[in-house]
């Protein structure tokens, strides 16, 4: 059985999605069975990371798992359940912002997630890592300003990111669960190419057929804004990291190729794919 954690966030969705296309036996854990809304070839199950007592029914027979976690989730319980259970893998989508070998890490965002993985690295299970900075899905966050003009605003126009397609993500995620011979092996996710914020919404333009442009923001007035409904610390790492892309572009490898065996799919695919999104 493989179980996917956070079954109905980004990324959990469609891994799920790619698990019942390979005819695998898949378990979604929600704390919501009855708004998951994810196929019926899935066992859906309600258990709570925050809650320990839920889990152990979640893992029975579980040889391996896909982890999705929401920033700031206690691992530990779900870990100790997963030893005892005697889950064999663990496939685990965490930060690109982590830097590699760094006892202290530069932000809040790349410190949880490396504290995530030191936590699994100590367990025992057999682990995959794979890190993803930016991935394109953050741009459904244009969605609601579009609905009263063709006007993007948003602070670091000409921050540069190498937007991977969550589809991909999810494929590279199943191939590893699935498959193994991936043990010990941490991977970067990136799309096929670098674009800046400003190219993005170009490329989304066209797929909606609108007029779509940008205007740069002032980073500052936005983050405080920001900073009033989510945590200050959150938000101040995020810009930092958009601001280190401005004028650089963002990596780009062949991790998804080298593993699905297809190239990545690009930005201007995701945008068509989520057309509906940004019309509804």
């Amino acid at each position: 059985m493989y179980l996917v954690i956070g079954a109905t966030a980004h990324f959990g969705r469609q891994a799920v999605e790619e698990l019942v296309a390979t005819g695998a036996p898949v378990r979604a854990l929600t704390r919501t069975p009855e708004r998951a809304g994810l196929p019926a070839e899935a066992e859906v199950v309600r258990a709570d990371l925050t809650k320990p007592e839920t889990l152990p029914a979640a893992l029975t027979d579980v040889e391996a798992a896909i982890l999705v976690l929401q920033y700031g989730m206690d691992v530990a319980p779900l870990l100790d359940a997963a030893i005892r259970a005697g889950v064999q893998r663990l496939v685990f989508l965490t930060s690109g912002a982590v830097v590699p070998d760094a006892e202290q890490q530069p932000d809040v965002i790349a410190q949880y997630h490396r504290d995530v993985e030191r936590a699994i690295e100590a367990s025992g299970i057999e682990w995959t890592f794979l890190r993803l900075l930016f991935p394109a899905i953050n741009s459904l966050a244009f969605a609601m300003q579009l609905q009263g003009g063709d006007v993007i605003r948003a602070p670091y126009a000409d921050a540069a990111f190498s937007a991977v397609h969550e589809r991909d993500v999810a494929e590279v995620a199943v191939r590893i669960l699935t498959e193994g011979g991936h043990a010990g092996r941490t991977y970067d996710l990136t799309g096929p190419e670098s674009l800046t914020q400003t190219q993005q919404v170009s490329i989304l333009g066209s797929a909606l057929e609108r007029p779509l442009t940008i205007e740069d923001l002032d980073p500052q007035p936005v983050l405080e804004q920001m900073s009033q409904f989510m945590d200050p610390e959150f938000v101040a790492a995020l810009f930092g990291l958009m601001a280190q892309t401005v004028g650089k572009p963002a990596p780009v490898n062949g991790v998804v190729e080298q593993i699905t065996g297809h190239p990545a799919r690009t930005y201007a695919q995701w945008a068509a794919d989520h057309r509906a999104d940004f019309e509804g």
